[in-house]
């Protein structure tokens, strides 16, 4: 049977990985991803092969998976986070099509909104929106209006790939965004490196979090207009009566 998985191996470390990602893994005779994820995983598989590519080279990676089951050989591809949420599953997918005697596999994994809003408390308690502020695929304009949509709903906002060199100041044209609808009090949090051991986060306003460099290692949560700070947690309330 040719067979390819496509994993999600969670926010970086082994134990927030799902059995299921592993045991897929671990059926597996070759793991393909970007570099950077799978020298996350690579020390705890040390017998399979391993196939990288760089960043920005996503078609030919998941060609090379593609290719690599099609050959008769059990793959994997890992994403980080969910496969299925800006990672590779969709394109597989699409370019399986190519590929009619592979079967593909989407295995979830802990999506950085899930990982991160546990390190805050429970932001994510309510409704809620997750935006990449990449504009890699996605141009500005659209990016913005989705923003402004989701905070003149008042929905609790989970921002992926804040910013990068390329993009320094995008985090502060989507706090001005916000700003329309919020108060400049409105609570937010950060948390970078997710799930590795220099993990940090920190809780701020939505006019400090205007002036805070982040990075792509960064996700940030802006919360609606009843969050509030409960011994140090980041909470938006459900409506529980308490």
């Amino acid at each position: 049977m040719n067979k390819l998985y496509v994993v999600g191996i969670g926010p970086g470390a082994y134990e927030e990985m799902t059995i299921r990602a592993v045991k897929a893994l671990e059926q597996c005779q070759v793991i393909v991803g970007y570099t950077l994820y799978v020298d996350l995983i690579r020390e705890h598989f040390p017998q399979k092969e391993f196939l990288t590519t760089p960043m920005r080279q996503e078609t030919e990676r998941c060609r090379l998976a593609l290719d690599t089951a099609q050959s008769g050989r059990t793959a994997a591809m890992v994403c980080s986070g969910d496969a299925g949420v800006y990672g590779m599953s969709g394109v597989l997918l699409e370019m399986g099509r190519e590929y009619p005697q592979v079967e593909i596999e989407v295995v979830p994994g802990i999506t950085a909104a899930v990982s991160g809003a546990a390190c805050l408390g429970a932001p994510l308690m309510h409704d809620f929106a997750v935006i990449s502020l990449s504009d890699l695929m996605t141009p500005w304009e659209l990016i913005e209006r989705r923003l402004q949509a989701a905070a003149e709903a008042d929905f609790v906002i989970c921002l992926y790939n804040p910013s990068s060199r390329k993009r320094a100041d995008y985090l502060k044209r989507a706090c001005d965004v916000v700003l329309r609808f919020r108060k400049a009090g409105n609570l937010c949090g950060m948390v970078r490196n997710i799930g590795r051991d220099d993990r940090s986060s920190s809780i701020c306003t939505l006019e400090r979090l205007r002036e805070t460099k982040t990075d792509m290692f960064t996700t940030v949560f802006i919360g609606n207009s009843s969050t509030k700070e409960v011994n140090g947690h980041l909470v938006t309330p459900r409506g529980y009566i308490l």
